[in-house]
Parts: C-alpha cells; structure tokens; sequence
C-alpha cells in the first residue's frame, strides 16, 4: 500500500527582519531543522516519497549555503524526494534551482520536476505529475494537461502542483496561478498535493494543502504541519494523516483592556502559552498604575520565556486610581503635574502618556530607595 509524506512553502532562505537578531536567527534555523524532522517522519511512517508541492527556497537569490544546507537536511531519508518549483523558486531559465544542479549539491534520491510531466517512482506505485511554475504568475491553470498524461498501469496518479484552488481562498490569491477545483476528479487523480496556502487545509476528500512545515507568520492558518498519505489502490479515497511538524507556534493578539479582570485574564493566557512561542501583542483602552506594573512584570518574565514577544501599548491610556496617586505620595507640585499629565492623556496625547508612565516610575524608585 503507497504511502508518501506532503509537504510544501518551505520558503528556505526566508528572513524575519522584524525581530531582534538571536530571534530571527532561530527561526530562521527551525526552518532547516524542520526538513530534518520531516526526513525523520518519512521513516518512522516508513513513506516511500516525500513531495514537496513547491516554494522550497524564498527567492531566486538565496545564498549557495542555503542551497547546500537545505539538500544536506533531506538526507536522512533515502527514499525519493520530489521537488516542484513555486512562484518564489520558478523554473526559469536560470534560476535557483539550476545553481543548485551546478553547484553539485542535488543528491541522486531528488527528483527536481522542472518540467511540466510525469516522474514515474515505478517501485514505490506512484507516478507523480508534475506542474512546474515557469514564472513566477501565470493566468492559466497549469494542472489542465494532467488530465492528457499517461501513467503506467497500477501506478496511483499524484498530482503535484502549487496554486490557488479557484473559488476556495480569498479574491487577491485567486488572482494567479489559478486551479480547478475539480482537478482531481477531472484529471483521475488518487490524491493532488497542493502547495501555496501555508496552512493546512482540505479542498476535498482527493486534494490537500499540506501548509508550510514551520509557521513564519501571525495567522490562524493551521501551519506546522506535513500530511501523511496513503492509498490502498489506484481509485481507493486517500488516507490523510495531519502530523505536527512545527517547532515555534505564532500569536498575535490583539485585546481591548477594560476592566482589572480583563488584564488578569491576558496575564493568565501568556502564562499558559508555550516556551516555543512567537508573540505579537497590542494592547488598546485602560489600565491604572498598578496593573501598569503588573503588566511590565508579566512581559518582562515572557521575554526571558519566549522566542520572541512584541507589545505594542501605545493605545493604552493610564489611568491612576486614587489609591495610585495616594501610593505616590505626591503632593505640591508634582501632584499637580501629575493631574495635568492625566488630563493631557484623554486628548489622546501619547506624550503624556509616556511621560506620566516615567514619573511614576520615579517617584517609585524614591519610595523604594528610602524604604531601604
């Protein structure tokens, strides 16, 4: 019974500007560690391929050492590699894939498909049909010819393409590189292994995104994943295994604090996020002093815990309690900054904001430093 293991968007070479350097670094090198796990997956689910339904590399101009590092992290599964080019890594004339095969570093068990056909893997029953992206857009659906190829008899027809399934995703990314929906069923095909929507998502019981192997962005995408493919015989429904595959998990969260309980709930839900996350945070609406401080508190202890953590809080307002301006113990004139600086800060005056968050700092300080 064939089984192989799908997988697409690597986007090798990727780079994560917005973060600090060590972050970036790490994510960069979870993506490289990610091929490795997806070598080990193949044999412990003891696939007889791996394809990998385009965008391998991020962009043509990637360095040799990406390209090295990325075909050495296949090698620990010696079984057949397929690798289609996508609208990041198109097979052009000259291209990333060709300084790939100048530079000697493409193993004899990868198979690059980039020409549109058949790659018969005659001893693992499978023949996988191939449509390759030529440039990086195209506005004809470049699976239609499979429904043209011949495949030997007994071997399953996989189709391997990279594109936008019409009528499934949104209007900007049905603009190119369009499929039929009904690709598989037209073309007889047992399975169509997808790539380009990087999160892991059925079309139908016949055609699967497999989604990038490790997250690189803030959506609710299901990424993270390889999918598990196996089928009894040619014609028999596919058997479709979703397996985590993702090393980091991404957030972003966007949260209105009212009220205390508001604050307290966002502190618990970061508490009870993994060490491995990616956080983008942005906060709106008000908080007094000391939540203010419990906030800096909770974030600091997550930046020492996380990848990475991000907050944006210049939408938060501080609004002191009484029992925060009595805490302060600030009388004559600094009371009465502190009573402008709040008036200020409901014009909307980010300024303000920030200049009362460091006065209060300070006048803390003094308190602490005469408490000792």
């Amino acid at each position: 019974m064939p089984r192989f293991l799908h997988t697409a968007d690597w986007q090798m070479g990727r780079s994560y500007s917005r973060f600090d350097i060590e972050d970036g670094a790490a994510l960069v090198e979870a993506r490289f560690a990610g091929i490795e796990k997806l070598a080990q997956l193949a044999n412990e689910h003891q696939c007889d391929a791996v394809l990998v339904a385009g965008d391998v590399f991020d962009a043509q101009t990637v360095s040799d050492r990406t390209i090295r590092r990325v075909f050495n992290a296949t090698k620990g599964f010696s079984g057949p590699w397929v690798m289609l080019p996508g609208n990041h890594d198109a097979a052009l004339a000259e291209s990333v894939w060709t300084r790939a095969l100048r530079l000697g570093a493409v193993p004899d068990n990868v198979h690059l498909a980039l020409q549109p056909g058949v790659v018969a893997l005659e001893s693992q029953g499978l023949a996988i049909l191939c449509a390759p992206l030529t440039q990086r857009h195209t506005y004809g659906d470049l699976t239609e010819p499979f429904s043209h190829y011949e495949t030997p008899n007994g071997l399953l027809r996989i189709g391997l393409a990279h594109g936008s399934v019409q009528g499934l995703l949104s209007d900007d990314i049905d603009a190119t590189n369009p499929i039929a929906p009904d690709r598989a069923e037209v073309s007889r095909l047992d399975y169509l292994a997808l790539g380009d929507w990087h999160g892991t998502k059925q079309v139908n019981e016949r055609t699967w995104y497999a989604g990038t192997h490790e997250a690189e962005r803030f959506r609710n995408n299901d990424a993270g994943n390889a999918l598990i493919v196996e089928i009894a015989a040619p014609g028999a429904v596919p058997s479709v295994t979703r397996v985590p595959t993702g090393k980091y998990q991404w957030h972003q969260w966007r949260e209105t604090l009212t009220v205390e309980s508001d604050l307290a709930e966002l502190l618990k839900r970061l508490e009870a996020l993994p060490d491995a996350s990616v956080v983008d945070l942005r906060l709106d609406g008000a908080i007094t002093l000391a939540g203010e401080d419990r906030l800096l508190d909770a974030l600091s202890v997550a930046e020492a815990r996380f990848r990475s953590i991000q907050c944006d809080r210049s939408n938060l307002q501080l609004e002191p309690t009484e029992d925060d301006i009595a805490a302060l113990h600030a009388d004559g004139y600094v009371g009465e900054v502190i009573a402008e600086l709040r008036q200020q800060q409901e014009l909307q005056s980010e300024e303000a904001r920030d200049a009362l968050a460091i006065l209060a700092g300070l006048l803390k300080e003094r308190e602490q430093e005469a408490g000792q």
